[in-house]
């Protein structure tokens, strides 16, 4: 799955995968794989996007609106972010980004991000 979604930043980053032929592979089930926890282990690459299945939960850690730091629950940063509700499934796309140098806190959703100053690594989320 992992050289999947490789392969498949490769082409998106490049601007030559339309949103219809994403829909595709992720409706084939070729794409999207469960979110982990967070994204430090993925969070090194600045510029790499990931296809994710993520169900939305409103408790955990989550520092950042917008761009959250890499350690954030993906579940709950994307009740956050409005792209999916507690207890529902939606397929999210993250991008690795380059960390600000503050992270701002600010409640969303229901959910509530805090503030944190400088971290390492850093994602944001986008609707599928």
């Amino acid at each position: 799955m992992k050289v999947v979604q490789e392969l498949v930043a490769y082409f998106d980053r490049r601007g030559q995968l339309s949103k219809k032929e994403v829909r595709q592979l992720l409706d084939k089930g070729y794409l999207a794989a469960d979110a982990p926890p967070h994204m430090l282990e993925l969070g090194s690459s600045v510029g790499t996007s990931f296809y994710f299945r993520v169900r939305g939960e409103t408790e955990g850690p989550l520092w950042g609106t917008d761009v959250y730091t890499g350690d954030s629950a993906l579940s709950v940063a994307a009740v956050h972010a409005g792209l999916v509700k507690p207890g529902e499934s939606a397929v999210v796309k993250v991008s690795v980004v380059a960390p600000p140098a503050q992270y701002h806190g600010s409640l969303r959703n229901g959910v509530t991000s805090h503030d944190f100053g400088r971290y390492g690594s850093a994602y944001r989320l986008y609707a599928v």
